[in-house]
């Protein structure tokens, strides 16, 4: 009996912690080299001189600090690629 008890603890908790890991992955969804994951829009991004320029606009829209995207909090990310969507380049196939 006690068996039972701990084999339906386990599969209880298996249950509740599933959709935890499920939800980083999509998080975390790794892009190509030198690319960054949009979590809003679901996406990734190449980052090359075009992407920088445009980071370096919107950092002075912004009126922003020049500092490096890769140390950027989580919210401006999401601010950046939300200005960038809003803002693309003529090209529709970059994304």
């Amino acid at each position: 009996m006690r068996l039972y008890r701990y084999l339906g603890s386990l599969l209880m908790g298996a249950a509740l912690i599933a959709p935890v890991g499920a939800q980083a992955n999509d998080r975390d969804r790794p892009c190509p080299d030198k690319g960054y994951y949009d979590r809003d829009h679901k996406d990734c991004h190449q980052w090359d001189d075009r992407e920088a320029r445009s980071y370096q606009t919107w950092q002075k829209a912004q009126h922003k600090t020049d500092r490096r995207f890769d140390n950027l909090k989580e919210k401006d990310r999401s601010e950046y690629w939300k200005w960038r969507h809003e803002h693309p380049d003529n090209d529709n196939d970059r994304h």
